[in-house]
């Protein structure tokens, strides 16, 4: 198993940026491919950004493609996510997530999942 705690949201503008990062515990953060997904209110959970367990060949949702970027540190145990030229509609909670295996692009693809971290962009 691993656990994952997130940090690094906040109150940001628009155009703005923020880096949120999860750590993860355990000894076999290098087994499990790293997601982050979103979820505003009244909406279903979104696919933001994947990476494999090495780090290579990273995706992401089309919403956020050239201003996110996923990345993991296996010697720390963390992956983070860098999110450049932020939207109003950027805002949700962000969530951490973990799965044995290649990456998924689907809540239900992660059987481990963070509490997440609120990220509020204003106009």
């Amino acid at each position: 198993q691993v656990q994952l705690v997130e940090s690094g949201g906040g109150l940001v503008q628009a155009g703005g940026s923020l880096r949120l990062s999860c750590a993860a515990s355990g000894r076999t953060f290098s087994r499990y491919a790293m997601g982050w997904f979103r979820q505003a209110p009244s909406k279903e959970r979104e696919f933001v950004a994947a990476v494999s367990r090495r780090g290579f060949s990273p995706s992401y949702g089309d919403s956020v493609k050239g201003r996110f970027t996923i990345s993991r540190d296996n010697a720390k145990n963390t992956v983070d996510l860098q999110m450049n030229s932020l939207k109003p509609e950027d805002t949700a909670v962000y969530y951490c997530a973990a799965r044995l295996g290649d990456p998924g692009y689907i809540s239900s693809d992660y059987a481990y999942w963070g509490q997440g971290t609120q990220v509020t962009v204003s106009s």
